[in-house]
């Protein structure tokens, strides 16, 4: 009878640690800031494209340098 136990015991233990599949973590999160932070935006001032956390958002428009957003003042 306590060889029984030992395989149900045995077999329980694998399925749950091995064969169980664990529930799918959603990555919304990460994939939300990889997609903002792969987005290009263009400078007001000189027109190249840089991306958006690199840029300096000022009254709404991007700048790609501090040097772009002087000169637009």
């Amino acid at each position: 009878m306590l060889k029984y136990l030992l395989v149900i015991g045995v077999i329980a233990f694998v399925y749950y640690f091995f064969i169980k599949k664990k529930p799918i973590q959603t990555t919304t999160r990460t994939q939300e800031t990889t997609t903002q932070s792969d987005e290009m935006v263009q400078c007001q001032t000189c027109e190249v494209y840089c991306e958006i956390s690199e840029a300096i958002l000022s009254n709404g428009k991007y700048y790609c340098s501090q040097e772009c957003l002087k000169s637009a003042k």
